[in-house]
């Protein structure tokens, strides 16, 4: 399983990668893996400001449609329009090319109640 190290995650399963006072946020390797197939990212929350824990978008796998959840408060600033075309970068690269938004944080404090590699790697007992 890969859970990098120098990431940031949540309880439900998301990563989150900040620089200054944006972060980029996806679903982690193990999330990604319980899902199967990815068919279909939606993100209707484009330059809208949300709450943390708030639901920013959905995944759709061949099984099952699940719910993303912000994980800091703040703008959403950006989409990874590449998951219209090609959904299954979350399957191959969930770390990289199948990122799905970016967020400026709107109170840094939220970071702190995130999870570290070793924390999330408690919580899904890896």
């Amino acid at each position: 399983m890969n859970i990098p190290a120098n990431l940031k995650y949540t309880k439900d399963h998301e990563w989150v990668s900040i620089e200054g006072d944006i972060a980029t946020v996806g679903i982690t390797d193990f999330a990604q893996k319980e899902l199967g197939d990815i068919v279909y990212v939606e993100v209707e929350t484009l330059d809208q400001t949300l709450e943390k824990d708030e639901v920013f978008g959905t995944v759709e796998a061949v099984k099952t449609v699940s719910d993303l959840f912000l994980p800091l408060a703040g703008e959403i600033i950006a989409f990874n329009d590449a998951l219209e075309s090609t959904p299954e970068s979350v399957n191959s690269d969930p770390y990289g090319a199948g990122w799905m938004i970016k967020l400026k944080i709107s109170n840094m404090e939220e970071v702190e109640s995130l999870l570290s590699s070793e924390s999330y790697n408690e919580l899904i007992g890896a």
